[in-house]
This record gives C-alpha cells, structure tokens and sequence, in this order.
C-alpha cells in the first residue's frame, strides 16, 4: 500500500520536473527571440545561447501567477566584439528586451 510520504514524494518529483521540462522550453523561446532579435538589426547573436539571471513568481495581466524569467545574452554588431543584453519572459510572453541600437553601439567608447 502506498503511503503518504510515498505520494508526497511523487508529487515533489513530478512538480520538479514540470519545472525543468518549462525552464527548458522558455529557454528555447527566449534563443528564437533572440536570434530574430539579431538579425532584424544584423547582429551577431553569440555563443547561440542565452543564461538565466533569474526567475521569481509574479502576477501576468489576468491575475494569476506566472514564472517570470530573465535572461542574459552577449551579441555584436562587428564581430569584433561582445555586447550584452537581456530578455525577460512571463510564462511564454517576451515581456522585455534589450539591446543597444546600431547608432548608440557607435557612439559607445
């Protein structure tokens, strides 16, 4: 007979792998947006990869609560060196993004 310390840890399993299984999948959403991201203004998207800076329960536009996660990148405008800009995801919506535009990148020391 299964007991309640055996469903208990079922159910921690389970939700710990729904976690992953979603981190992974916003993960890839946010690498799409980017990669469009970077090529509509012609840059270089590098390492093809972005990483987590964060991620923390907040309330989407209907009230319920959604993971929102933040994302870093590094992309260039030359190829020559390494920019960096970030990308922040609520649930599967790109809800921010930023990145420096071709004239202020020029004007950078």
């Amino acid at each position: 007979m299964i007991g309640l310390p055996e469903i208990a840890a079922l159910l921690v399993a389970s939700a710990a792998g729904w976690l992953v299984w979603d981190t992974l999948r916003a993960r890839e959403q946010a690498n799409a947006a980017m990669r469009t991201a970077c090529e509509r203004r012609g840059f270089l998207f590098l390492d093809d990869t972005v990483s987590m800076r964060s991620m923390r329960p907040v309330r989407d536009d209907d009230g319920r609560i959604r993971l929102q996660r933040s994302y870093e990148f590094q992309y260039s405008d030359t190829g020559h060196n390494r920019l960096g800009g970030s990308i922040t995801l609520v649930a599967a919506t790109v809800t921010a993004l930023e990145m420096a535009s071709r004239a202020a990148v020029s004007e950078m020391p």
